[in-house]
């Protein structure tokens, strides 16, 4: 009778008391302030559900209104769940974000700088989108020499996470210094594989940094929450992880001529260090200290010379006063003026008659000459 008269209907509620067994089906009362049923969502409806039912939460569900046998209940077997208020992929989105977050799957320590100069390049999307024809233009505008390795797959669609994740797994083991991981604009719907916990911890996973450019510039996926770094667009992504060859060209002039700058301002310093050394040595320099002392000794010897001719000079004129006073004073002097010196035999001066006794000797010494002669008689 139900089957016929009330067969599936919409219900909205709160659910309560939630169980979930091992068994995967799922278990809860819904509810409102007037009353409340049971209800029984199995496995495989609760795998399509692409969010996480919990308790409190505001729903409306889709179910067949049934009996319990064993124990007589009115109860409702759920096939179909919708939020109230909010809808499904948005709700999904939220409670996993919720969940990474608190992981720290998000955290900045984890992000790690893509490189300056990648060797090659790795691009996870569609072989047929407009991502990686914008991926190849803007790579080949910016620097065309770096190469391009793709790692086709599915971006939208039932069981596209899956098919993601491993294009991205396969080609973090290649020799690539990058990961770009990209698609083109969508509706949410669309953009759901890159809002799966699949796909985000395959993204946290990689060894290589993920540069994640998905959708339009307004659209934020958890891969770009994961990413080491989030572009607005493939092309952004592309223009961030290649570098831009007329810039570096512009870097490299600049630091030529820096570089020829200091050179130059280094070799005039070590020049001029060089020549105030060889100042030095040469003033240093045994020849130098020679040729100064030859100088010096000349000076002095001319100096000496200078000072020995200025005394003898001084000390002839004082020999020729000397000379002149001592011969005034010499009694040679006085003999030739007529005077004489008497000694006796002892060879003493005779100064009185009375020291003289006849008979003595005495030796007279005149002006010219010298007279030997005896006392007769004194007075």
């Amino acid at each position: 009778m139900l089957d016929d008269h009330v067969g599936r209907v919409w219900v909205a509620g709160e659910i309560r008391d939630l169980r979930e067994p091992a068994s995967g089906h799922r278990y809860f009362s819904l509810a409102d302030d007037r009353g409340r049923m049971r209800a029984t969502l199995f496995r495989g409806d609760a795998r399509r559900i692409p969010f996480e039912i919990e308790d409190g939460l505001e729903v409306l569900v889709y179910a067949d209104v049934t009996v319990y046998e064993a124990r007589g209940e009115l109860q409702l077997v759920v096939r179909q769940v919708e939020p109230q208020g909010v809808g499904a992929l948005q709700l999904a989105f939220e409670q996993l974000r919720a969940r990474l977050e608190a992981e720290g799957l998000f955290d900045a320590s984890h992000k790690r700088d893509l490189p300056e100069f990648p060797r090659r390049i790795g691009v996870v999307t569609s072989p047929d989108g407009a991502a990686i024809r914008d991926v190849l233009k803007i790579s080949g505008a910016r620097f065309p020499g770096i190469p391009i390795l793709i790692s086709p797959t599915r971006v939208q669609g039932e069981g596209a996470e899956e098919e993601i994740a491993a294009a991205l797994e396969a080609l973090d083991g290649k020799d690539v210094d990058v990961i770009l991981l990209v698609r083109g604009g969508g509706s949410p719907e669309d953009l759901r594989p890159f809002n799966s916990e699949r796909l985000a911890r395959a993204v946290a996973a990689a060894r290589t940094p993920i540069a994640c450019g998905v959708g339009h510039e307004t659209d934020i996926t958890i891969c770009d929450l994961v990413a080491d770094l989030r572009a607005a667009t493939p092309s952004d992504a592309a223009a961030r992880a290649v570098p831009d060859r007329v810039a570096v060209a512009a870097r490299i002039e600049s630091r030529r001529d820096r570089l020829v700058s200091a050179v130059g301002l280094h070799w005039s310093r070590a020049a001029e260090r060089l020549e105030s050394q060889r100042e030095a040595l040469r003033r240093l320099a045994p020849a130098a200290r020679l040729a100064g002392a030859r100088i010096r000794l000349e000076a002095l010897d001319r100096a000496l010379w200078t000072a020995v001719r200025g005394n003898h000079g001084t000390q002839s004129a004082r020999v020729e006063a000397l000379a002149g006073r001592l011969d005034s004073l010499s009694p040679l002097r006085v003999l030739g003026r007529g005077f004489s010196i008497v000694r006796n035999a002892a060879g003493e001066i005779v100064r009185r008659s009375g020291d003289l006794r006849p008979g003595d000797s005495l030796d007279i010494r005149l002006s010219e000459g010298e007279v030997e002669a005896s006392v007769t008689r004194t007075r």
